[in-house]
């Protein structure tokens, strides 16, 4: 008889090695290849066993109907709006997040008002013991919504009692690392306990018509812990993102196949739980009384929403041979130090006896290309001790050839920014409509750096 293949699974990142090694070669993590026992499969097997025994299978075109999907809505409009609507029945949904971020607060606030609602509702921890969850409950007021609520972290036994009755229409189970079945030798929070927890989950939620929610616990670089199938095998993945020295939190979907990718959803942390926050710009926009040198307002895409945040530079002159530093918060640092070469290469000034510091405000990312143009506009501010005018914004694309180059939704940017009160608006040349803004277009970034400077 042939000899059984065997698979190592790396505990950290979920790659497979076809033989153990005490350094994972993708992660490098050292001591996290394990056997999965799941996995032995014979080659007779692998080559004969794959054309017998199955059955067939019905095969449909691309253009049979399809009715779309029923949505449960939370009421909790910024989680809502995250999922494209609501949950969908049958589906599955992982929402990760750094620990103290508000996870299992979101979801005992979106439990409670859809048992409020008359939806059944099952709520089982595996971290937390069930009084522990009636205890923050109440302080979130909470405590009066019937949702049924268990400690529990065997598979077997979850499945078996949520079977007994009616399936009920939302469970959730916080959190998956935690989760174990009887099925599948090894520890809780291993990779093949997770995705042999997980897809019992899936299995019964798709076959009952439940919306099932999976707490992820996150690695210390903020991906979801455990084997990356996890995050296919589900319908939604959604990310919790913010700082816990930050009042806000932003809800971003990272997949979703019942909807789009590009809304957030804003709250706030407050001693109430977590509130939603309609307008996310009043976050991140400081009190701006008087014109202060190297700030400007760079109106921000989040999916379909606009949201204003203030970038701030500052520039400090050094003594000739000391090495300048370059430190940036809440941007990329390669995008930064493009800018400052463009800056120098194409517009003539000179960044290479300064440390340049760079953040946005409230501790906000952001990753749009669009705010090339509001970074420029603080570092030549800063570094001409000229203030930008405080009803100012500026968004478009630096080229490295330093043209300024068109962005989407341009109108909508400039509409955002006109119903906060400001009044000019720093944007590429083939931008049409100020939205209500009175606009000002550019093509090079030397006509831009001119404008600022004053020199024409």
């Amino acid at each position: 008889m042939a000899k059984p293949k065997k698979r190592y699974v790396c505990q950290a990142c979920g790659s497979v090695s076809s033989q153990w090694a005490g350094q994972c070669a993708d992660c490098g993590e050292w001591n996290t290849l394990v056997e999965d026992a799941g996995a032995v499969v014979t080659p007779f097997q692998a080559r004969h066993n794959l054309q017998s025994g199955g059955r067939a299978i019905l095969m449909s075109g691309l253009d049979s109907q399809v009715a779309l999907p029923e949505r449960m809505a939370t009421g909790i409009a910024e989680l809502d709006r995250a999922l494209g609507g609501g949950f969908v029945e049958g589906s599955a949904t992982l929402i990760g997040g750094d620990p103290g971020i508000g996870k299992s607060t979101l979801l005992l606030q979106a439990a409670a008002k859809l048992a409020s609602a008359g939806r059944g509702v099952a709520y089982v921890s595996g971290e937390e013991a069930a009084d522990q969850v009636r205890l923050r409950a109440r302080r979130l007021g909470l405590g009066q919504a019937p949702v049924q609520l268990a400690a529990a972290t065997s598979v077997r036994d979850i499945l078996t009692t949520l079977g007994e009755g009616s399936a009920p229409d939302l469970l959730v189970i916080d959190s998956i690392q935690t989760m174990h079945s009887d099925l599948i030798e090894g520890a809780p929070g291993t990779v093949s306990q997770v995705r042999a927890s997980a897809g019992e989950l899936i299995r019964f939620a798709k076959e009952r018509g439940t919306a099932l929610v999976l707490v992820g616990h996150v690695t210390k670089d903020g991906s979801i812990a455990g084997p990356r199938v996890l995050e296919h095998m589900v319908d939604t993945v959604l990310a919790f993102e913010g700082e816990r020295s930050h009042q806000y939190r932003i809800l971003r979907a990272t997949k979703n196949r019942f909807g789009g990718t590009d809304e957030i959803g804003v709250f706030a942390m407050a001693n109430e739980g977590l509130s939603e926050v309609s307008n996310p710009s009043s976050l991140f926009l400081t009190h701006r009384d008087e014109s202060v040198t190297g700030t400007i307002v760079f109106p921000a895409l989040e999916g379909t929403r606009p949201v204003l945040v203030e970038v701030q530079a500052l520039t400090v002159r050094l003594a000739s041979g000391a090495t300048p530093r370059r430190a940036v918060v809440g941007w990329d640092s390669g995008r930064l130090a493009m800018i400052l070469a463009v800056l120098e290469a194409r517009c003539g000034l000179s960044f290479s006896a300064c440390e340049v510091y760079l953040n946005i405000a409230g501790g906000y990312r952001v990753q749009d290309p669009a705010a090339d143009l509001a970074v420029a506009a603080a570092l030549v501010s800063a570094l001409a001790e000229r203030p930008m005018a405080a009803d100012c914004v500026a968004f478009g694309e630096i080229a490295l050839s330093g043209e300024i180059r068109p962005v989407a939704h341009g109108n909508l940017r400039c509409r955002e920014a006109a119903k906060l009160g400001f009044g000019r608006a720093l944007a590429p040349a083939s931008q049409g409509e100020g939205g209500g803004l009175e606009l000002a277009g550019f093509r090079t970034l030397g006509a831009f750096v001119d404008h600022l400077l004053g020199r024409g």
